[in-house]
């Protein structure tokens, strides 16, 4: 099993540079950022952009593997999010995850964006991922389609190596339809709401879900990541050492292959003391690997 954990960009780069030199001393296999003009969970925080973030941690580490957490067509074009693509993918020498989704609305709306229904937000996620997969293959992409469009778009130099990994933010069937699709791997956070032991049997569904995907796409689930953000509201697993060791247990059981908290805050949400993440890091990580 791996562990990743995520750094909202809300800090002054002297602040936030050393929690990602400390992620990777602690050994995560992973770490993340969101990726919004502004998160709905702190409206009123600082914030700051999710490229610059991410390739000011590539320079300050050399191993950890870094992702988005996630983007979303809300506010990013294909074209143009394929640049910052292969800029960061060759900054970090290939550690660069990507993770996609649909994304709320809140972003959208600050652009001044339409409001969309379901069924509109799906397509236009299948309409950019599709598209970036393209760019990120191709060189010359001319693409005409409802959401995003390219003429005769120039890639060059292309990706650091010959694929950078999608991972699939999806819950409903044709979202994870589309994961099994087009990522290497799948990221949920199941379905907040209810008790605790309500958040991991719908966990349990959604995986079934899953694997009916993978196998109605003709696709293997060996190999096939599977992340868990072990965090939704109102749940924090870094409340204490023994909270995570049992979400670890209960991931494990679902067949997860990957799991991400949150780097602890000094209020909610994610709020947490850092002894209990660093007594995790040397003390459970190893047990789980």
């Amino acid at each position: 099993m791996r562990f990743g954990i995520t750094m909202l960009p809300e800090y002054p780069w002297a602040q936030a540079a050393p929690l990602w030199r400390r992620a990777e001393e602690l050994g995560f296999d992973h770490a993340w950022t969101y990726d919004h003009l502004v998160w709905g969970g702190l409206p009123d925080s600082p914030w700051y952009g999710t490229t610059p973030t991410l390739t000011a941690a590539a320079m300050v580490t050399s191993t950890i593997r870094l992702g988005t957490f996630v983007t979303s067509p809300n506010y990013r074009h294909p074209v143009t999010f394929m640049r910052d693509l292969l800029a960061l993918d060759d900054v970090s020498g290939g550690r660069f995850i990507c993770g996609i989704g649909a994304g709320g609305d809140l972003d959208s709306r600050l652009l001044g964006g339409p409001d969309l229904s379901g069924r509109e937000r799906y397509e236009r996620l299948e309409e950019f991922t599709v598209l970036l997969d393209r760019l990120l293959r191709e060189d010359h992409v001319t693409s005409d389609g409802t959401y995003f469009s390219a003429r005769d778009a120039r890639t060059l130099p292309g990706p650091a190596r010959a694929r950078i990994p999608f991972v699939m933010a999806a819950n409903g069937p044709r979202a994870l339809r589309l994961a099994a699709r087009t990522g290497q791997g799948w990221v949920t956070y199941g379905k907040p709401g209810g008790t605790y032991e309500q958040w991991w049997d719908s966990l349990r569904e959604v995986s079934a879900r899953l694997d009916d995907a993978l196998d109605a796409e003709g696709r293997s689930a060996d190999g096939f990541e599977r992340h868990l953000n072990l965090d939704p509201s109102p749940f924090y697993s870094l409340t204490s050492v023994e909270q995570f060791e049992d979400a670890v247990g209960r991931a494990s059981e679902l067949g997860f292959s990957d799991l991400i908290a949150h780097w602890p805050r000094t209020t909610d949400p994610y709020g947490g003391t850092v002894d209990v993440l660093e007594t995790v890091a040397s003390d459970v990580l190893p047990r789980w690997r």
